[in-house]
Order: C-alpha cells, then structure tokens, then sequence
C-alpha cells in the first residue's frame, strides 16, 4: 500500500482546518499509538504523564492539541521545556511546520543564541517558548519577559533532565508559574525523582504508557554485535560501511577527542562525514546538523551529550564505536533509527574484553542482538556484486551503449567483454583493510563460556578478566596472516 492510499484518520480529533492542512502537508496519515491515546486527553485539559520511546511522535502529539487550543489573546501560551539546545530548535522547528497556517509563531530559546533576541522574540507575539531549563531561569530570574502566563506547560524527555542533573532547574522555573495551567510530564522512563516531580507539579494525571515495562529498545531496530580487538575498531567501522552502504548513519563515540580522530580517520578514507561534539560552538552544531538532515553528507560522528534528543527521520544505521557505559544509554543511542515507523539498524562493536556487556544490555533491556562477523575482502567483493547486479536491472539502457557494444564485439570475445566490464567497476571501490577483523560468532560461544568461569572464579565485584585462553591467541594469529578464523 502506497503512502496515498493509507487513510487519513487525523480528522477523528476535530482540528481545525488550518491544522488538518498542515498536518497533510507534513506527510502523516494515521497517528501513531502515543498521538491516539493522548491528544484525546490533552484536548479534553486533562494533565498527563506519558510513557514512550523516542521517534514515536510524542512531539505532534503535544503541540497539535496544544495549537488547537490557543486563543492567540494573552502573549505565550505553550512553554516547553527540553534537556538540550538541538531538541529545542527540533521541537520549535516542529511546531512552525503544523502550526504556521494557523498562525503560530515559536522561539528557541537556549544558549548559544543571542540573549536580547530570545528576549524580543519572546515578548514579541510568540504564542510558544522552547526552552532549556538554565536559558529559561535566567530569562525568568531576570524579569526581562513581560507577562509571561503559559497556560500549557511540557516537560519533554524529562529523564534525560534528570541525568544532566537540571531538575533542581525545572523545578524553580515552576516557581514563577501559573498555578492555573495544564502540565504534561514526556519520559521514556519514571526514576523515583521524576515520580516526585510529577506528583507536585501535576494535578490527577492521566497515565498513557506505550513502551515496554522495561527499559527496552524499539523491535523495529536490528541490533548486531561484533567482537573486535581496540586496535581494529577503526578498519572494523570501514568495513562495515562498505559493505553496508547506509543511507544515512549516526556513529557514537564516548569521547570529544574519539569523535575528531574518528571523523579524520573516514575522511581520509573518502567517506562525506562531519563531527557533532559539545565543545563546538552551537552556530556551528546547528549548521552540521542541519546538513546532516540535508543529506549534504551521510555519515555523522556524535558523542552523547551532543547528539541527545536528536530527531533525524531517515537514519538508516547507528553504530556504536565503543559500548556505551549503560543499557539506558544504549538504548539512546540506537533509538536515533528506526523512527517514525521506519526499521533500523544498530551495529555495536565490542573487545573480548568488553564481551560480557553484551550480555548485561540485553538482560536489561530486553532486546536480543545477534552476534555477527565483519566480512573478509572476498565477501565484501561479492557483496558488492550482488548489489551490482540489482543496480544493472534498474538502469536503462543508452543508445550510444548500443552502438559501442557493437564495436567492442568485433575486438573482444563474449563473456570476456562483460568480464572486462564487471571487474573495472569493481577495481573503482577496491577493498582496504586486513583481509579478516574481528572474531567469527562460531568462537563466540568459548568465549562467553571462559569468561563466565573466570566471573565465578573472581566473584562479581572484580573487573573484566584480563588474560584470555590460548584458542583466542591462536584465533587473532589466524586473522593476522589470513585465515578466515
């Protein structure tokens, strides 16, 4: 079914029509479960705490109801609070997207930008503010914004508030709030903390969950492992990129300086790539993302902090460089894809070292990640053939074709002209690397199990076993000189 012929069940909330029209012209057709559940309640004034991953619509599912609402008669109406300045400018950007027919305006409001403008814009007929907690309570401390009455307030990815420790933030701009307003709480999980902030600054809530009881990852992501040494990493990340070919791909490092020498390290490899890092300044992070979803490169190196919150529809791929340090932020990570009903897919790789996370992240988020093997030169070549033969089906044959064809006959024998053909196609992408990285998922299974021995031999409170068993010298030394180990 083209997206054309998928009904438009949008009309059942009774938006207006300036909405409705908008809300065609941004390409969605049915909502999605968190939308179904909870504009409903929203419109109804109702205040609420939702539950669900991200990419799953929370954004239009506030503002829509929200704009429905506005009486355009009293300055802002909407203030929503968000963890970090780019999903500040995503959710603005959203709201001007569904809501400029009907004449909505929004502000940004975050640092990096100019304070006075921020101020102006704010005091200027915008009837939404979004904000970051610290940008906000100086503008609030300050007195600078004129009657300022939002009488709908949004915390959005309030966990993540939480982790960068801006609760004792969020919890003072209520201060200076209406106590007449409707107030929605958006989280993908409820720490105690952010049960207690709830339970002062909302009144009856309703509860609308969409995700799992646990902590887990979206089932329309493809989660795979690989098994790696530290000094493969980077040829490791080459390979699978070629072999690949993502549409579109976000690669997370733990560190700044991991991102430049990363994002070095493709560049010279010929791959369009940009670095995303919180000690760029924001003018700079704003243009790299906003080429990113341009599609003016496809590949986006990002740590963490910079990359929270991040709203890119058409990422096809996340890889993990290194592991991350725990399940919810793997679970971050990957959400990057897989958005919108789209499938995904997030490649992570690990040391022998850092094997027996794999096995934490997938207890704790409920998620099952296949082990799988970085493919030697000869498998990425016919790979490669594979995908050559898809191509030539769809590509139409020239007339001048024709006519060298007839030439080339006459010096060059039947299948060797194609042979010919073929191999100068495939020599224009020739393979780099060692011939084989990584460890084969046939090892895997010893490998868990001696370092399961070595956990119960050192008790749980010890650190990863350092010295490993001699088949896996003896599965690094076939690698080295070529074996397919």
């Amino acid at each position: 079914m083209t997206t054309d012929e998928i009904p438009f069940t949008f009309d059942q909330f009774g938006f207006k029509d300036k909405l409705i029209q908008a809300i065609r012209e941004a390409g969605f057709r049915q909502p999605s479960p968190i939308q179904a559940q909870v504009i409903p309640l929203i419109l109804a004034g109702r205040d609420l705490v939702g539950q669900a991953h991200t990419g799953t619509g929370k954004t239009a599912a506030f503002c829509l109801p929200a704009m429905q609402r506005m009486t355009f008669d009293r300055g802002v109406e909407l203030l929503v609070i968000t963890p970090t300045r780019e999903l500040a400018a995503q959710v603005s950007d959203e709201i001007y997207r569904l809501g400029h027919l009907s004449g909505v305006r929004s502000v940004a409001v975050c640092g990096g930008q100019s304070y006075d403008r921020q101020v102006k814009l704010a005091n200027g007929g915008c009837q939404a503010v979004v904000a970051t907690p610290g940008r906000m309570l100086d503008l609030l401390n300050s007195k600078k914004v004129r009657n300022f009455k939002p009488t709908m307030i949004v915390l959005d990815e309030a966990d993540e508030m939480l982790d960068m420790g801006f609760l004792d933030e969020v919890k003072a701009i209520f201060e200076f709030l209406p106590e007449d307003r409707q107030t929605l709480l958006f989280s993908a999980t409820m720490p105690e903390p952010i049960r207690r902030l709830a339970e002062t600054i909302l009144r009856d809530p309703a509860h609308v969950k969409t995700n799992a009881a646990n902590d887990s990852a979206n089932k329309d992501i493809a989660q795979r492992f690989f098994v790696v040494e530290e000094e493969e990493r980077k040829e490791a990340v080459v390979r699978l990129i070629d072999d690949l070919q993502p549409e579109k791909a976000i690669l997370f490092c733990r560190t700044r300086i991991e991102v430049d020498e990363l994002c070095m390290f493709l560049g010279t490899r010929g791959f369009l790539v940009q670095a995303l890092h919180g000690d760029m300044e924001q003018p700079v992070r704003n243009k790299v993302m906003a080429g990113f979803r341009r599609g003016d490169f496809d590949l986006l190196v990002a740590t963490d902090v910079a990359a929270r919150g991040l709203d890119v529809a058409d990422v096809s791929h996340v890889f993990n460089y290194h592991i991350p340090f725990d399940s919810k932020s793997y679970v971050h990570r990957i959400g990057r894809t897989g958005r919108a009903g789209r499938k995904g897919i997030a490649l992570t790789l690990v040391t022998p070292r850092e094997f027996r996370q794999i096995e934490f992240i997938q207890r704790d988020t409920g998620s099952k990640m296949e082990a799988g093997h970085i493919p030697n030169r000869r498998t990425l070549r016919l790979n490669r053939l594979v995908r050559l033969k898809d191509q030539l089906a769809d590509i139409p044959i020239a007339e001048e074709a024709l006519e060298l064809l007839a030439e080339f006959k006459g010096e060059f024998r039947g299948d060797d002209l194609a042979a010919r053909l073929l191999s100068m196609l495939l020599n224009q992408q020739k393979e780099t690397g060692p011939d084989s990285i990584g460890i084969h998922p046939d090892d895997l299974h010893r490998l868990r199990t001696a370092q399961r021995k070595k956990f119960h031999q050192r008790g749980p409170h010890h650190g990863p076993p350092g010295k490993f068993k001699p088949w896996l010298q003896r599965a690094a030394k076939r690698r080295k000189s070529g074996g397919q180990g």
